[in-house]
């Protein structure tokens, strides 16, 4: 199991408005800022997730992640549209608008937006009809 994941990113300021509004609907908030003096130097980071828990994090200390595919678990599938609109108003490119993906299974429903970055964001709710 995954304790949380991390992308690396050139804009930090543009990053994480764009996940700030992308993931709001599924939940997801910044709970930890870490500047780059507190890491001496190794770059800025912020801590976002739900129920208190940073799962999710961004920060500058590398060359920024590209073609990363990361899929965030949504409760259900109204959570999967709002993520898309946000993401896509957030400045977010259409990479597969909210709908099923019978191909993965009968309930898949997911929808897959490029972040700023280029790497590949999507919310998935496995629920039928939900």
């Amino acid at each position: 199991m995954i304790d949380h994941v991390g992308l690396a990113v050139s804009d930090l300021g543009q990053s994480r408005s764009f996940y700030e509004a992308a993931l709001k609907p599924l939940g997801y908030e910044v709970l930890m800022e870490v500047t780059e003096e507190m890491t001496g130097g190794h770059g800025a980071h912020l801590g976002m997730g739900r129920d208190g828990v940073h799962s999710f994090w961004i920060g500058t200390h590398q060359a920024a992640s590209k073609g990363v595919h990361l899929a965030f678990s949504s409760p259900d599938r109204a959570s999967v549209d709002a993520f898309y609109d946000a993401a896509i108003a957030a400045g977010g490119k259409d990479n597969g608008a909210p709908g099923l993906r019978p191909e993965y299974h009968p309930n898949y429903y997911g929808a897959f937006v490029i972040d700023p970055e280029g790497n590949n964001i999507e919310a998935v709710c496995h629920k039928g009809d939900a």
